[in-house]
């Protein structure tokens, strides 16, 4: 299997354009509220949807710090449902939006 791309120009995530508030920023990621369902999401800065456990950990981590000061009760949804190519994952309210 080849090595995922670290960047793809055709990916909304990748290009990371501002359009909402932004939360937090490293060399690994980023969380800012998402365009299409105004939550916090953490977003891999790697295109790539499968990061190793051990990043994968530490941004959600991240995003449930960020959450928690934001919303208190939340929820961590790893269904990556409209851009299933590139690792995010967003923190939504206590009993707020299940979909499949």
């Amino acid at each position: 299997m080849a090595d995922p791309q670290v960047f793809d120009a055709d990916c909304p995530l990748c290009k990371a354009e501002r359009y909402t508030q932004w939360y937090y920023e490293d060399d690994q990621c980023w969380v800012a509220e998402c365009e299409s369902c105004s939550v916090p999401m953490v977003v891999w800065k790697r295109h790539d949807p499968d990061p190793p456990e051990e990043i994968r950990a530490e941004l959600q981590s991240i995003l449930s710090g960020i959450a928690t000061s934001l919303m208190a009760e939340h929820w961590l949804d790893g269904n990556m449902r409209s851009i299933p190519t590139h690792f995010h994952v967003h923190a939504r309210p206590r009993g707020g939006y299940v979909h499949g």
